[in-house]
């Protein structure tokens, strides 16, 4: 029985072998960016539906004011009618109740980047809506944001991977629908 005898380098290589010290570190290095792309995702998703449901409750706030204001319906004049419906986009954009078109100015928004030029405000007997609201006796008014695109958070999909911003970043809609308590 000649046992061959077995040099620095297979003793090294035996060790190595035997022993995983190390071997954490390693599987780490492959697992941990995979973690921290579902970690930033799922916070940038998570501001984009907080983001959404802000814009909705604030159409919802302006819906509810127009609803119950009666000088939209009944207004003495075409100006007290406009002043209902500026109040109610100061009340959308930065929750300021004033008929001032420059109320929200120097103001802080519910959410970066509105300004009362993306509240539309429609009706369905005097400014038109698209799509139409039902019509008949029954005053509606249909308060949305339009053309206000989600700001990227502190990581920005569009840097990373090169892909224009409108593949990942949309614009948001949110509306809301109210009926005139006034008649």
């Amino acid at each position: 029985m000649n046992r061959l005898k077995r040099t620095p380098l297979d003793q090294w290589r035996a060790r190595v072998i035997k022993h995983e010290q190390g071997s954490a570190i390693i599987e780490l290095a492959i697992v941990f960016p995979i973690l921290l792309l579902l970690f930033v995702g799922a916070a940038e998703l998570g501001r984009l539906f907080y983001t959404y449901t802000t814009l909705s409750k604030a159409t919802y706030v302006g819906a509810r004011y127009l609803s119950t204001s009666r000088d939209v319906v009944n207004g003495i004049n075409a100006q007290a009618k406009t002043d209902a419906k500026n109040r109610a986009k100061n009340l959308v954009v930065c929750g300021i109740n004033s008929i001032s078109t420059t109320a929200c100015n120097g103001q802080t928004p519910v959410v970066p980047g509105l300004t009362t030029a993306n509240v539309l405000i429609c009706d369905n007997f005097s400014t038109a809506c698209s799509p139409a609201l039902a019509g008949g006796s029954t005053k509606y008014f249909r308060v949305e944001i339009q053309n206000y695109t989600y700001l990227a958070g502190v990581w920005n999909v569009e840097t990373q991977t090169g892909t224009p911003a409108s593949t990942f970043y949309f614009l948001l809609r949110p509306g809301t629908q109210a009926r005139s308590m006034q008649q």
